[in-house]
């Protein structure tokens, strides 16, 4: 454990509050920068890590060229495997099934495994059904031997989960959490995306639509470098509040929007970790809300004191990587109090374009037209307001913008399922702050 990634952790905030205030918004970046000196893309790293490859071979993978393009795509990620990492490529259906190696365990990487894996791969074919739930209960089991490395899987999926309830999926979800981290992609138009986002918010992993499966190579490829790239595994983000303080809630905003604030387990008094997974080389940033007991004017209080540790684990001793503070200052300086930290407003903007976008789908899908069009038309304001160039471009697909500055839209007819998906998929994708954008004058609180 002597060579984990140098953490640190910067908090953006505007610290004062108007007198009798209780409500302190913080944005806390927090980047990792690998401790040792470059290395080669094959060459060994310092910890070891597991990998998983989960491709759907239920019967309508054999459409449309898309278990060929997994063949593709599931051969590519075992090629960037490097030497030493324990792997295996499970096939789901009805049931998974072990396709590489033989037996329930998982195998070293190495010239003889690669090989091995490569040709067990091109005997993939289709049939079943899809029961998401037992593909992942299998890779739990699989990854139990292997505590002390960097879990990750990737699961491939073209359809939705039909062969098991909702309430066994759910069950092997909460079996699974804290067990790995889980990638997914939807192929095709026919999976669902609610049901892979729940999937990857509980395994802390992150899903994308492919249309095109001719996409899905590149795509295997790119998660596997990125995998390959992660040094440290099971990181927490620890938040301490003062007696009397409330977390409100603790939201990963780069770069996925996602809600930590029901993760939270207790760690110590006034202390709550929320999993963040594994890290590599990389920069993530939160939104936390803390609400605090309002203070005299000119007071100054630490409103909470946010770490990054990795927490014990067998002889290894729980570490901490780096440290910061949220402060709360009252004042009757109302041109202090009234000033919104930059990226505060930047972030909550995302948060809201993302619910915008997911409350106006959803209503387009029930025949709410009315709702639709306003949720809509609210996520065309937001997604300029961010300067999210991406998701304005598929709002266009889906509505026709009459006036972006007051959000007056109308629903588009003959929207491509596919489009859809894609602006429901990609809504929790977020940009960054332009380059020192930092403050803005905008009043509020």
């Amino acid at each position: 454990m002597s060579d984990l990634p140098e953490f640190t952790i910067r908090v953006d905030q505007n610290p004062y509050l108007p007198a009798g205030a209780r409500e302190m918004h913080a944005i806390v970046s927090v980047e990792a920068a690998s401790a040792g000196p470059p290395v080669r893309a094959q060459a060994p790293r310092r910890g070891p890590a597991a990998e998983i490859i989960i491709v759907d071979t239920s019967g309508s993978m054999s459409y449309g060229g898309k278990l060929v393009a997994a063949k593709r795509a599931a051969r590519a990620a075992v090629k960037a495997l490097r030497d030493g990492v324990h792997f295996a490529v499970v096939g789901g259906a009805n049931q998974p099934r072990m396709i590489y190696p033989q037996g329930e365990r998982l195998v070293r990487a190495g010239d003889r495994t690669r090989r091995g894996a490569l040709v067990a791969i091109g005997r993939l074919d289709a049939a079943g059904g899809t029961a998401i739930g037992s593909w992942l209960r299998l890779a739990g089991r699989l990854f139990e031997g292997h505590r002390d490395a960097v879990r990750h899987a990737i699961l491939l999926t073209d359809g939705k989960n039909q062969h098991e309830s909702a309430a066994e999926l759910d069950a092997a979800l909460r079996h699974c959490a804290d067990a790995f981290v889980c990638d997914a992609r939807g192929v095709g138009t026919d999976w669902d995306v609610a049901e892979l986002r729940k999937i990857t918010s509980v395994l802390l992993g992150g899903f994308l639509d492919v249309p095109d499966p001719a996409d899905l190579e590149s795509d295997f490829l790119s998660m596997t470098r990125d995998a390959m790239g992660k040094e440290v595994a099971d990181v927490a983000l620890r938040v301490w509040t003062p007696q009397h303080a409330r977390l409100r809630f603790v939201k990963q905003m780069v770069p996925l929007v996602e809600d930590l604030t029901g993760r939270r387990s207790e760690s110590g008094r006034q202390t709550g970790d929320y999993p963040t997974g594994a890290w590599g080389t990389e920069e993530r940033e939160y939104h936390l809300c803390v609400e605090v007991p309002p203070g005299d004017v000119g007071r100054q209080m630490r409103a909470a004191w946010v770490k990054i540790v990795v927490p014990a684990a067998g002889e290894e001793p729980e570490r901490e990587l780096a440290h910061g503070s949220v402060l709360a200052e009252w004042t009757e300086d109302e041109g202090k109090s009234t000033r919104i930290n930059g990226r505060v407003a930047h972030h909550t903007g995302q948060s809201e374009l993302a619910d915008a976008i997911r409350e106006g789908l959803e209503a387009r899908r029930e025949g709410d037209e009315d709702t639709a069009t306003t949720r809509l038309g609210r996520a065309v304001v937001l997604a300029q307001r961010v300067g999210n160039e991406q998701i304005a471009g598929l709002l266009d697909r889906v509505v026709d913008v009459v006036d972006p500055e007051t959000g007056t839209v109308r629903l588009k007819r003959g929207v491509s399922k596919a489009d859809e998906m894609s602006l429901d998929t990609r809504s929790v994708r977020t940009v960054r702050t332009r380059h020192g954008d930092r403050e803005a004058n905008e009043g509020g609180g």
